[in-house]
């Protein structure tokens, strides 16, 4: 073999093995640290919008076998747990089709007693304040502008946030029985409050604390998906720049 082929198979050689790195590292980090997340639906609105990617702390609640991909080592429980807190924005396995991601936000605990009545939400009897501020707009794909009316939320311990309100305090999931969070489970809503499927459905439902795959924590990148993704010219229009690395409330 001459000295040429050595040292070609040599430089694949040393390709390889730093490819594989790469691609173990970025698992790991994946798996254990950070992992990406883009938002698909308006369920969250106005804190999160289509078109936005945020990254997700694994570590913030521990590791289930949902850290996992594809939950390929199947484990009960939680190991390293560390419970959310009320107001987390979280993503989560759900619960009967853990095939989807869901992100809501944390609003009731175990143990907590959860219900809607006319448009206002409940914990343990007590109504969560809010108040008005400026209406949320919205601009169609077709270029039409809707406004919204838009309110600052106040959680039991303080942790405010944004809702929107799309059809009125009268709407379908506007009222409600009382929900009781049974133990190892959460109660969730999108801050969109008349464009969420979350706990208030049968088709979510209470979600269990292994279900939690992690909290979001920052975005790394926003666009505004009305723009085709083939009109490259609009590209640097699209880009909400002003959203870029900012913290999830």
């Amino acid at each position: 073999m001459s000295s040429y082929q050595r040292n070609k198979d040599s430089a694949f050689y040393d390709t390889a093995v730093t490819v594989a790195y790469a691609l173990l590292i970025a698992i790991l980090i994946r798996t254990f640290a950070y992992e990406p997340f883009r938002i698909p639906s308006g369920s969250m609105e106005p804190t999160l919008l289509v078109g936005d990617y945020l990254f997700v702390s694994k570590f913030s609640y521990g590791y289930s076998k949902y850290s996992l991909p594809f939950a390929l080592i199947p484990f009960e429980g939680r190991v390293l747990a560390s419970e959310p807190e009320r107001g987390d924005v979280v993503v989560f396995k759900k619960p009967g089709d853990t095939s989807l991601d869901y992100i809501k936000r944390v609003v009731g605990l175990p143990g907590d007693q959860v219900q809607m009545i006319d448009g206002r939400l409940y914990i343990n009897g007590t109504v969560v304040p809010r108040r008005k501020i400026e209406p949320y707009q919205e601009i169609s794909p077709g270029g039409a502008v809707s406004r919204h009316p838009r309110y600052m939320e106040t959680l039991p311990g303080g942790r405010e946030h944004q809702i929107i309100e799309v059809h009125g305090d009268d709407y379908y999931a506007d009222r409600t029985g009382v929900y009781v969070v049974p133990e190892d489970h959460y109660f969730m809503m999108g801050d969109n409050r008349d464009s969420s499927e979350d706990s208030r459905t049968a088709e979510v439902g209470y979600v269990p604390f292994e279900n939690l795959i992690g909290r979001a924590e920052f975005l790394f990148y926003s666009k505004d998906e009305r723009s085709p993704w083939w009109a490259v010219w609009s590209w640097p229009e699209a880009v909400r720049w002003d959203r870029i690395f900012d913290a999830i409330q």
